[in-house]
């Protein structure tokens, strides 16, 4: 087995056994029922892991997705089991270190049955609050004002629809509520930017078909993002996009005609992209520098290469807002910034959190959105 298999493999298994420890071994349960909770602690994992890697495939990806769900769901009660296990470790060292030696056992007997009792209660809340919280995608309101818009252009509303991750978790039942949620905004122009799926194409072409019915006086609009990289099936998904109507910016831009005036709109392939579909940011921004230009990439960091190229506003997500707590204190190590509005390079971008998610269907301390982007003259 490849080292970069087994590595994260023997991780999971130690945090697994850990886990075991802290919530079974440590308060000293005798029930038999602490066989069960053993049981499923290492079912769960090994049922995440095996999602995760994409090795449920039997059936239809609608077969799968209810297990398929369940296993990434358990990711994120696993993660915040970890959190409350190190925490309440924390104390349990403090209280052995405070306590008499012949009350200590007793007394941490007690502290560990107490803390293993809260630590799930915990897991299981702030997950349960998380799926109910991902599954509610809705429309942010952002204004962006700039002295080059064209007056005609002046109130044009955009919608920002990303990270949406239709695949193995995500169907097209959760796609048609973010194309409803959008038609209901009436949007002048739709921009999707990236991570539109995460899945490969012939298993997973069905779960985007809703996108058929998007639709915009001036037009609907995507770019690649590191997912649609990582499916193996890229050339595909492009092909299906532009079959369903959307008009895919391959490291391309577009005039956008309305009473006269123009405006362009600019897409880039994502930065993971490799060969036919690596990012040419000269490519696209090339003959943009006079014109207001609306630029959709996938990654904030884009911003960073297109400095003082004419970008009048980046449209970005991937970061998810971290999606799941604290996740979003990591995101600064990778992106100069995690959501909403920040001028990097000093080109304005908005960020989204997404739509969707990866990985687990939760989404703690950073909710679903679908920023709907009123463009003003200064």
């Amino acid at each position: 087995m490849p080292l970069f298999v087994l590595v994260p493999l023997a991780l999971v298994g130690l945090l697994t056994f850990w886990l075991h420890r802290r919530l079974v071994v440590a308060p000293g349960w005798q029930t038999p029922w602490r066989y069960a909770v053993s049981a499923a602690l290492v079912a769960l994992t090994g049922l995440a892991v095996v999602a995760l890697a994409g090795g449920l495939r039997w059936g239809t990806a609608d077969d799968t997705r209810p297990v398929a769900w369940i296993g990434m769901t358990w990711l994120a009660v696993f993660w915040y089991l970890l959190l409350g296990a190190a925490l309440t470790q924390l104390v349990a060292l403090v209280v052995r270190l405070a306590t008499d030696r012949e009350k200590r056992t007793p007394v941490l007997r007690r502290w560990n049955r107490a803390a293993a009792g809260l630590t799930v209660a915990t897991a299981l809340g702030a997950t349960a609050y998380g799926v109910v919280a991902a599954g509610d995608p809705t429309i942010t309101r952002a204004t962006h004002t700039s002295a080059a818009l064209p007056d005609a252009f002046d109130g044009t509303t955009v919608a920002l629809v990303t990270d949406l991750h239709a695949g193995v978790v995500h169907g097209a039942d959760f796609a048609r509520t973010v194309v409803d949620r959008v038609s209901a905004a009436h949007p002048d122009l739709i921009l999707l930017s990236g991570d539109v799926v995460d899945a490969p194409f012939e298993r997973h072409r069905a779960e985007i078909a809703p996108l058929a019915d998007l639709e915009a006086p001036l037009g609907v609009f995507a770019v690649t993002g590191n997912h649609e990289m990582y499916t193996g099936t890229t050339a595909e998904w492009l092909a299906e996009w532009e079959r369903l109507g959307i008009t895919v910016l391959a490291n391309t831009s577009t005039v956008i005609s309305r009473d006269g005036a123009t405006i362009r709109v600019a897409g880039v392939h994502d930065l993971e992209g490799e060969g036919e579909f690596a990012p040419d940011i000269d490519r696209a921004l090339d003959g943009t520098a006079d014109a207001f230009t609306l630029h959709v990439a996938h990654q904030p960091l884009v911003a960073t290469r297109s400095a003082n190229r004419g970008v009048d506003l980046q449209l970005s997500g991937h970061t998810h807002g971290g999606q799941v707590w604290p996740f979003n204190l990591l995101v600064p190590l990778q992106q100069p910034m995690v959501e909403g509005y920040a001028v990097i390079d000093g080109v304005p971008v908005i960020t989204s959190r997404g739509a969707g998610t990866w990985g687990p269907p939760v989404r703690v301390g950073a909710a679903p959105e679908i920023p709907l982007i009123t463009l003003r003259k200064a």
